[in-house]
């Protein structure tokens, strides 16, 4: 008859009983690894990677994996083409809200018109190119001003003409002139009230940057000369100091802007929803909807009729485009002419 022991088979110490189980479980471990859960290969797990990534992207910012990368892809090319992450240092007498930061559009938010159009005008005083081949940029431009709506494939077409006009330009020689062209035409030109906004942001602790569709170089030292954390914009790809007239990442319009401000979250841990961002244009929707504040500053008709619906700020600094609103273009235009008339008159 056997014994207790022999029937239950029970170890007689702790230490046998870990050793049994020790042995068991790697026996259990081997047969999941080899038999019912075999190693996954490379490129399953690449793809399982990826997928766990994707979720995590479109749950957090409601974009695709490629989507985002392309963002990344911009933010870093702007990070490279500034030569540092942040252009301005934060007032280290100012408390810093961590985590906070507001964007702002460039175009008709921070500066009245389009710096592309004055962006081109520079390029032509340099002759990268004929007169002739700019004007149909000045058109759009006029177009815009005119009607107050920004058309986004007037905008894609004139990144690409823009990159197409400085390839194989020198980079230094491209920063020199905008240095220039923010120093002489557009410094001067910026939105009083949307400058208070800016610097509110900044008396409060928080990241200030620019997004916008304008050659990243351009956005940077404006951003620069006004005191403001970064920018990210339009990156054209760079080889051996010179421009190869490709872009890197998005054209920072419309979606592209949501896409590298989705970056730039995570590589500086925003919370988005603490956060306030400012346009515009219709076409700027996708960044305005990611934040927890949206303010259309100088909207458009589709921005403003989309503002009032959502309930988000409306602020308007403009002035022609109210006179014409109140007196009629007929009547302004007749105006002009008439006060032009007087001054030759005068001269003469």
């Amino acid at each position: 008859m056997s014994s207790a022991k022999e029937t239950n088979s029970l170890p007689d110490s702790p230490q046998e009983f870990l050793a049994s189980w020790s042995a068991t479980r790697g026996n259990l471990r081997r047969f999941l690894e080899e038999t019912a859960m075999p190693p996954l290969g490379e490129e399953f797990q690449r793809e399982a990677g990826e997928a766990a990534a994707a979720a995590a992207v479109a749950e957090t910012f409601g974009i695709e994996l490629g989507d985002f990368s392309s963002g990344v892809d911009s933010v870093s090319g702007s990070i490279e083409a500034a030569g540092s992450f942040r252009i301005n240092a934060p007032d280290p007498d100012i408390p810093q809200d961590v985590g906070v930061a507001a964007f702002f559009d460039v175009d008709n938010t921070l500066i009245q018109g389009s710096s592309l159009v004055v962006f081109a005008m520079g390029l032509a005083r340099r002759r990268y190119f004929r007169l002739s081949e700019v004007m149909p940029i000045v058109w759009k431009q006029l177009k815009f001003r005119i009607t107050g709506s920004e058309n986004a494939g007037d905008v894609a077409e004139g990144r690409q003409q823009a990159l197409a006009f400085i390839k194989g330009r020198r980079v230094d020689e491209l920063v020199e002139l905008c240095e220039e062209i923010v120093d002489s035409h557009m410094q001067d030109k910026a939105w009083p009230g949307t400058r208070e906004l800016a610097n509110m942001h900044l008396n409060a602790g928080h990241q200030v940057w620019l997004v916008s569709a304008t050659p990243v170089q351009l956005a940077h030292i404006l951003a620069k000369r006004f005191g403001f954390t970064g920018a990210l914009g339009t990156v054209a790809e760079v080889e051996d100091g010179k421009f190869t007239g490709r872009l890197v990442g998005d054209i920072l319009h419309g979606p592209g802007k949501k896409h590298a401000v989705a970056a730039l979250a995570a590589i500086e841990q925003l919370d988005l929803s603490a956060c306030t961002a400012y346009s515009d244009s219709i076409n700027d929707v996708p960044m305005l909807t990611m934040v927890g504040t949206a303010v259309a500053i100088n909207p458009d008709k589709k921005l403003k009729k989309v503002s009032l619906e959502k309930g988000w700020e409306v602020r308007d600094y403009r002035s022609v485009r109210k006179a014409v609103r109140k007196w009629g273009l007929p009547t302004l235009a007749t105006a002009a002419f008439s006060y032009s008339s007087w001054r030759i008159f005068r001269k003469h």
